[in-house]
């Protein structure tokens, strides 16, 4: 019993450790017991396990969009099939538009401040709307007419079968709901409408607008934590038949592929749309011109699109009169995809100039670094927000009323559209639980968009990505920071968090750590393994690892379970030289002290001296250093061909100072003018993680050493990167000289 007792408590105190992610001392161990254990269904290569299953959910959805009092009203059977070795009693479905009821958690858990000179906006963000939002459930039948018992659970409903379903059983259900579209520019929403005063028109953009499947995987079980907000949504793959009722000059743009042009365009249009496809250049579909004829109209009647869309995890999309609509076709690996773009009058010029253009170098960046892209269509919708969804997007980006337009925002459209497209990737196919793990969508898409940013302009200022953009963050206070690996509810700091720090990581990963070709072929390989399924951040770390041979067990742990940062200083460096003049002769007294001969030298005259240090009292400087080399006390024989008098034996001593380990990257700059750069693993710390001391052997002798020269590691501390020590002047304190 007293064993017993001793192994419960040795477990909490590991428990206790772990939770504390205190890896001091440990940083290079295997990460063991911090991932999951490797089963039949997730192996330890980090590839699917052979017996590895998914859920698949079919739909067929009935919707429509009423322009007149701005409501959704649908009906959808839903195809269960469960493909789990679970028997299952009852499904779990998303409600995530009761997100906007007025007792949502989202409104009564949410922090807030009060100052004195608040504004208009802000003081009404302090009292909770009343709008009626949120999904009205009409019914959930079986599909033979019955009543199915159910219960909502604030943005989550349960439905009760009347059978179990066993593995490889499907089962067939409906529902049928109605909800108030919410406006995004009054109330938020990653969804919702836009009202167009100037010409009374609505912009519509329509997602999480039916009750979805929830996941139910080997990892969770049910996903069903509550939707707050910000953890976005995971979902499984199916196929969707959706038939869209919306006035009948309304332009929709959708998840899918249009199975009736015939029916809701013109004859013209359909021409257009077929001469898009071989084009080099965007061609117009819908005119700027037809559409504000159309928003002078407002015609009366409908008109159904019909869209389907095969292995998606989710349907989207966008329903107006004011829709400009353009296209081209993008050849990927021999298919043709087609690149649009929908967008207001108010978005143009920009969005006619640049959006499918950017949407087609979007599709072609990212099929090199992860899979060919696999959908029919890529869609950039322009709705004055940034969300992604399955072959579709809703992004920013509109001029002033006279068409002008700053750099900045058309570099920061540009920058929305690479990520909402890229989003297709990650994690649309790259389906990773969003809910749980943002930086597994949100960080590895952004890495993939400044590839894709460098790769649109070779000189754009990409904001996320480059180590040095992430240093204001990574030497910010520790108490508003927590690891990348915290759930999505709990981050602080939600861009750099998740966003930002994972895309350096990999981006460091690639540049220094790894190199291009086996980090790209790692990256790579993880897209392949599994694209169409469910990752965890666990099989992104083991396969990275599996598929290059590099160790990044101590890399993981730094960058994504801790909030330490790069700190690391040249402490000191010591130069010694090998003289063959200096005679040396031992001390009758037997105290280790030595003499050489005094000599003339260009660099000073040596004394007699101690082994441990320099004759004069005062500790040298580190220019001194530098300018008077320590000799070598060693007798060596005439054969020695090792050691010569040319030689430099420089001994530096560097200190981690800020606990994340990184590589070691030297620039020597020489007093002849030239430089050489020295380039060491991060095993260097090994030993010890919080100093190290390295001998280099030189033919010509340093005039200084520098630390990371080009900020590759995002090194917090500038200024004690530099041997001798150098004034590193701020950019504030440069723009505070000039003002001055």
């Amino acid at each position: 019993m007293k064993s017993y007792i001793i192994l419960i408590i040795l477990a909490l105190t590991y428990i206790s450790v772990f939770s504390q992610e205190n890896f001091e001392g440990r940083k290079f161990e295997q990460m063991g017991t911090i991932l999951p254990t490797p089963n039949a269904y997730r192996s330890a290569s980090g590839a699917p396990g052979f017996e590895y299953w998914q859920q698949k959910a079919d739909y067929d959805i009935e919707v429509e969009l009423n322009d007149d009092n701005q409501t959704i009203s649908g009906h959808e059977v839903i195809y269960y099939t469960n493909n789990s070795p679970d028997p299952l009693s009852y499904f779990w479905l998303q409600l995530e538009q009761n997100m906007r009821n007025v007792d949502s958690d989202t409104y009564s858990t949410k922090n807030s401040h009060i100052r004195e000179d608040m504004s208009e906006g802000g003081l009404k963000s302090l009292i909770d709307h009343t709008y009626d939002l949120g999904f009205k459930i009409l019914e959930v039948k079986d599909l033979e007419g019955n009543n199915l018992p159910y219960t909502i659970n604030k943005t989550m409903m349960r439905v009760d079968l009347p059978i179990t379903v066993n593995k490889g059983e499907q089962f067939k259900f409906s529902v049928k709901w109605y909800y108030n579209i919410n406006d995004r520019i009054k109330v938020g929403g990653r969804s919702g409408m836009e009202y167009f005063p100037e010409d009374g028109n609505y912009l519509y953009t329509i997602a999480q607008f039916f009750p979805r499947m929830a996941v139910y995987d080997d990892v969770n079980g049910w996903q069903n934590k509550q939707f707050l907000g910000r953890g976005e949504f995971t979902l499984p793959f199916g196929d969707y038949n959706v038939k869209i009722t919306v006035p009948s000059d309304h332009i929709i743009a959708a998840t899918g592929e249009l199975q009736n042009p015939q029916s809701v365009l013109t004859r013209e249009q359909i021409l257009r749309f077929e001469k898009s496809k071989t084009s080099n250049e965007p061609v117009i579909i819908v005119s700027q011109e037809e559409v504000e004829q159309k928003e002078k109209s407002k015609a009366k009647d409908k008109k159904v699109w019909e869209y389907h869309a095969k292995n998606v995890r989710d349907f989207a999309f966008g329903s107006s009169r004011k829709l400009i609509w353009d296209a081209m076709g993008v050849d990927i690996a021999g298919k043709t995809v087609m690149a649009m773009s929908y967008y207001p009058k108010e978005a143009n010029p920009l969005y006619e100039e640049f959006s499918t253009k950017v949407v087609a170098q979007t599709l072609k960046t990212y099929s090199k670094y992860t899979i060919d892209y696999p959908y029919p269509v890529a869609i950039s919708v322009e709705a004055s927000n940034g969300m992604e969804y399955p072959m579709i997007c809703f992004n920013y980006g509109r001029p002033d009323k006279d068409g002008k337009y700053s750099d900045r925002l058309k570099r920061g459209m540009i920058s929305v559209i690479i990520h909402e497209v890229g989003h297709n990737f990650f994690p649309m196919i790259i389906n990773s639980d969003e809910r749980q793990w943002t930086w597994m969508d949100e960080g590895l898409n952004t890495f993939v968009q400044y590839l894709t940013e460098q790769e649109w302009d070779s000189d754009y200022p990409s904001r996320r990505g480059p180590p040095e953009k992430i240093v204001p963050y990574m030497k910010g206070s520790a108490d508003f920071m927590v690891p990348i690996m915290t759930n999505s509810e709990q981050i602080k700091q939600f861009g750099s968090n998740a966003y930002a720090k994972p895309a350096t990581a990999l981006n460091i990963l690639r540049e220094t750590i790894m190199g291009h070709e086996l980090f790209d072929y790692a990256f790579k390989e993880y897209a392949k393994r599994w694209a169409f399924k469910h990752p965890t951040p666990a099989d992104f770390f083991r396969t990275m690892e599996d598929a290059s041979a590099v160790d990044l067990d101590w890399f993981w742990k730094g960058w994504f379970y801790t909030t330490e940062n790069v700190d690391i200083e040249v402490a000191d460096i010591n130069w010694f030289k090998y003289d063959q003049q200096i005679e040396e002769e031992v001390v009758a007294s037997g105290k280790g002290k030595k003499k050489n001969r005094k000599k003339g030298n260009s660099r000073g005259e040596f004394e007699a001296i101690d082994t441990k240090g320099y004759t004069n009292e005062d500790t040298p400087s580190p220019e001194e250093k530098l300018l008077n080399p320590r000799p070598l006390k060693t007798t060596l024989s005439e054969a020695d061909e090792l050691v010569s008098a040319e030689q430099n034996f420089y001994e530096i001593k560097l200190k981690n100072k800020g606990g994340l380990l990184m590589p070691v990257i030297l620039q020597f700059n020489f007093r002849d003018g030239s430089s050489e750069i020295k380039r060491i693993p991060a095993e260097i710390w090994r030993q010890n993680e919080e100093e190290v001391t390295k001998v280099f052997v030189l033919k010509k002798e340093l005039e200084s050493v520098v630390l990371d020269p080009f900020k590759e590691t995002a090194d917090v501390n500038e200024a004690n990167n530099h041997y001798p020590p150098k004034e590193i002047i701020s950019d504030f304190q440069r723009y505070k000289g000039n003002k001055e």
